[in-house]
């Protein structure tokens, strides 16, 4: 553990000085490309406005042969446009690949100074974070990057979850982390398929009444991980984020998924298809009605002090800090999004 004194120092001479505070960001939407293909890259420029985050995907979902060709159609593609208030991601390859050296050197030198953050996968402990931090800064002070590069790790393994705090702390690059369900549930052994979501066997069966027939409710295999993850983010003052749901034809499934992620504490979720991208828009942005009662607390206890009756309901402190959390919220994703700007009355 470093020293309080040395922490925000570069790693490296010439490096950008570490964020003090993460960037305030909307990011409701993390939305996956591969760049390989050239029919996605040819539109990127009409995706760019439509997204909070736009990622080239250069790990799984990437076949082996096209992992070169996926990292050169990444650095066209970032070259190309003008992200503007869109963020421009990428998922490198883990760190035991034989590819990771050459992502991030040659996407670095090729498009540093344009990338807001590296995806990180399969992370397993604070030492991860560690070596990637001290790299991108050779990297960067190599360059001459003016704004550092942020990590955002990947939660996809037991070991990783046991380390989720130690994670979360590891290094002020930290933007946040994503629940990777398919292969934590490989290194958990879990009996299941299925990329996130429930799952119909996962459940708990009601007392019996009688000879009444017992109501059987299916239950979350995802609850204990993501409020732990969003546990160990908000402490570190980083984001959290739901990651994918892998049936993209079942989007009431997905939408019921992103929205218990949403009020547990998560910042956004991962698109993996157009579909997807306006569910967690609706989704990640406060509901209209929720933001106009949350600004009416807001309004009767300006310093959070003392206690009000709005609507026939009592407000004190802790419901101010609910309130603040909610317009806040509201706030920042006016400011990216005039349409719900219009909804909250900004």
């Amino acid at each position: 553990m470093k020293s309080p004194r040395n922490f925000f120092k570069p790693l490296a001479i010439g490096a950008p000085e570490p964020f003090r505070e993460p960037p305030v960001r909307v990011e409701r939407m993390i939305h996956f490309v591969p760049p390989h293909l050239d029919k996605v890259r040819a539109k990127i420029g009409d995706m760019i406005p439509t997204v909070d985050v736009i990622l080239g995907n250069l790990e799984d979902a990437i076949p082996a042969d096209a992992k070169e060709a996926a990292r050169k159609g990444f650095i066209e593609m970032a070259s190309a446009h003008d992200y503007g208030s869109t963020g421009l991601w990428t998922r490198v390859n883990c760190l035991n690949s034989p590819w990771i050296l050459d992502d991030l050197t040659e996407i670095v030198a090729a498009v540093g100074q344009k990338l807001d953050v590296i995806m990180l996968p399969k992370v397993e402990g604070p030492w991860d974070i560690h070596y990637l931090d001290q790299l991108l800064a050779q990297l960067e002070a190599r360059h001459q990057i003016k704004k550092q590069i942020m990590i955002h790790a990947i939660l996809e393994t037991a070991e990783g979850v046991k380390n989720v705090e130690s994670i979360a702390l590891a290094s002020p690059r930290m933007h946040g982390m994503s629940l990777g369900p398919a292969d934590l549930a490989a290194s958990r052994a879990m009996k299941t398929t299925r990329v996130g979501g429930g799952h119909p066997e996962y459940k708990v069966l009601a007392d019996a009444e009688g000879s009444a027939p017992r109501a059987v409710y299916q239950q979350d295999l995802w609850h204990y991980t993501v409020a732990k993850m969003v546990d160990a983010c908000q402490s570190a003052g980083i984001k959290s984020f739901y990651g994918p749901f892998g049936d993209i034809s079942d989007l009431a499934a997905c939408e019921v998924q992103f929205r218990n992620a949403f009020l547990l504490g998560c910042a956004g979720a991962w698109s993996l298809h157009p579909n997807q991208v306006a569910i967690a828009k609706r989704v990640f942005s406060p509901d209209p009605k929720e933001v106009a009662f949350a600004k009416k607390i807001l309004e009767a206890m300006p310093d959070g002090s003392g206690v009000a009756m709005i609507d026939g309901k009592m407000q004190d402190d802790a419901t101010w800090k609910q309130a603040k959390v909610m317009v806040d919220c509201a706030r920042q994703v006016a400011a990216k999004d005039p349409e719900f700007a219009a909804a909250y009355g900004f």
